[in-house]
Formats: structure tokens, C-alpha cells, sequence
């Protein structure tokens, strides 16, 4: 074979970096789009663990479903719905409260604590609770928070409304915020 010409090996591995390239571009954007974006933690949740419930008394249930309907935290069930002043180490604001999940080194973190408290210095009733994750493992382990910053947002009586992974906007934060509060 000529060594100027382009191999199949050649056309393999420029394939192989095209196709990683694609995969990382929609990875991102896809990233991108749903990072930071509150998510509701009632309603369709509550009905779907009714379901689960459900099928799990006529024995039609397994995995995911069956953890849901055994009140599994990591389902959205049982206890991780409502959290108390025992839990975070701090007092409930009046109205709401923001809860933050964070760790020393999470540069997202910092800004998404500036933007939380901004947002309840501006609402009155509200708190910002700072949850170091390292520290509260049990916690994080109950809540399924899989990243940091994780920010919950809780009515007045410590339910869990509202949930975004990653650094939410301040538009987002006060949308939820409306939604918690009556």
C-alpha cells in the first residue's frame, strides 16, 4: 500500500473521532438544557408511587416500581419528602425555605449560593440553608442527590416542592419559590 494514501485503519479512527465528537456535542447541549431546571417533587410523582403501590398489592411489581411503592427515598418516596430542622441543622424559613447541597471544592457551588440568597434576602418568610454533602452523607444518601450544587425548595411545613441538579438561574429560583408558596 502507498504510504501517502489514507488506510482503513486511518478511516476507522477519523470515523471513531467523528462519532465521539457528535456524542459529546448532544451529551452537552443536552446537559446544557437541563441543568439548573427545577423539576416537581408532588402530583405526577405522588401518583405514580400510588400506581406503583398499587401493583405492588397485586404482585405485578419489580425494580424501580418496587422501591417506589416501598416508600424508597430514591424512588421520591417516604421519608425524603419532608425534611425538619433536625435534619438540616438549621431553622425552616416562615414561608419556604431553599436548601443547598454543596462541597468545598464545587466552583457551581459558590454562585448558586450568591443567586439563593440573594433570592431569599428579596422574599420575606424565606430561608437559605447551606448543606455541606460531605458532612451529611446520610442525608444526601436518604435524598438521592447524585451532584453538587443540588437546591430544594421546601413550603412552610418542610415538604420538598421543587428540585434542580446543578446551578439554577434566578428567574427559576423565584418561579419555585412562587409554586411553594401559597
Amino acid at each position: 500500500m502507498d504510504a501517502g494514501a489514507p488506510g482503513a485503519e486511518t478511516l476507522a479512527g477519523a470515523a471513531a473521532l467523528a462519532a465521539v465528537l457528535v456524542l459529546g456535542t448532544a451529551f452537552g447541549l443536552l446537559r446544557r438544557r437541563f441543568d439548573g431546571r427545577f423539576r416537581a417533587f408532588g402530583g405526577a410523582r405522588r401518583a405514580r408511587l400510588r400506581q406503583a403501590a398499587a401493583q405492588s398489592a397485586s404482585g405485578e411489581v419489580s425494580g424501580m416500581d418496587a422501591r417506589a411503592a416501598s416508600g424508597h427515598p430514591a424512588a421520591g418516596g417516604g421519608a425524603a419528602q419532608e425534611l425538619t430542622e433536625v435534619d438540616l441543622g438549621a431553622g425552616l424559613g416562615e414561608r419556604a425555605t431553599l436548601v443547598q447541597f454543596s462541597t468545598a471544592f464545587c466552583q457551581p457551588c459558590r454562585a448558586t449560593r450568591r443567586v439563593l440568597a440573594e433570592v431569599s434576602s428579596m422574599v420575606e418568610g424565606v430561608a437559605h440553608v447551606e448543606v455541606d454533602a460531605e458532612s451529611h452523607l446520610d442525608l444526601v444518601r436518604r435524598l438521592d442527590i447524585m451532584r453538587t450544587p443540588t437546591v430544594l425548595v421546601l413550603d412552610a411545613g418542610g415538604r420538598i416542592t421543587q428540585r434542580a441538579a446543578g446551578q439554577p438561574r434566578k428567574p427559576d429560583v423565584i418561579a419555585a419559590l412562587g409554586e411553594a408558596i401559597p
